[in-house]
């Protein structure tokens, strides 16, 4: 199988008011392609840093992250950001979708910032998959919480990533959609074949993945393997 991810004893501190604080520590596991898996903690145990420290948003204060074959700490910001444009995927609690642009046309924004002309056909294509075939032409302000993340689920696929990098997808939905973002996302997953990495509060949606991570304090602890959730 083809390594995606690997960390190796990766860990973070930040400045504090007299001393550095540490949030995490010691972080370590690799992920390969088509993977599953997921990061549960309380608030503030450190899975939203880990997770922007594997997608290069951050860079750790000790260890090693390679993402794609590239060691992230080896590139610059500019480089880091060129990386996820072309094979890095994200979805939000909150969906970050651009408010000035219409379902559709933020589907299409990362097709466009990678200069490809099949933009249009592949956004509509995506909706499709999502089930807003007939939404396209409306704004976010004009959508519902579900259907404003299965537009930003449709974004995050367009550029068929070989990760997805997804921060509590559900957070900010209703039980029933959550549900139908849930499958939706996993359907993708193995229609793609995309690496998914997840962080998430609902410890029913992690135990969906194929690895359950728990996280506490700073430290990460893989409790499930894949023969233990098939079983």
């Amino acid at each position: 199988m083809n390594e995606i991810l690997r960390v190796t004893q990766v860990g973070k501190r930040y400045p504090g008011v007299g001393r550095e604080v540490e949030v995490l520590r010691d972080a370590g596991f690799t992920l390969y392609a088509g993977e599953t898996a997921a990061i549960v903690g309380p608030s503030g145990s450190g899975k939203t840093t880990l997770l922007g420290l594997c997608a290069g948003l951050d860079t750790p204060s000790t260890g090693t992250l390679t993402l794609l074959g590239e060691d992230l700490a080896a590139m610059t910001e500019a480089q880091r950001a060129a990386l996820r444009n072309r094979k890095v995927g994200f979805i939000f609690q909150s969906f970050h979708l651009m408010p000035s642009l219409t379902a559709l046309e933020n589907v299409m924004l990362p097709l466009e910032l990678l200069g490809q002309n099949n933009a249009a056909a592949a956004a509509r294509d995506l909706l499709a998959q999502v089930g807003l075939a007939d939404r396209g032409h409306h704004y976010p302000a004009q959508l519902s919480g579900g259907e404003q993340q299965r537009v930003a689920i449709a974004r995050a696929f367009i550029n068929q990533p070989e990760i997805l990098f997804a921060d509590e997808p559900t957070g900010n939905l209703d039980l029933e959609t959550s549900e139908r973002i849930t499958e939706l996302l996993f359907n993708l997953n193995r229609e793609q074949g995309t690496t998914l990495l997840l962080i998430t509060h609902d410890l029913d949606l992690a135990k969906k993945t194929q690895r359950l991570f728990r996280i506490n304090q700073g430290c990460l602890v893989e409790e499930q393997q894949p023969a233990e959730v098939a079983s």
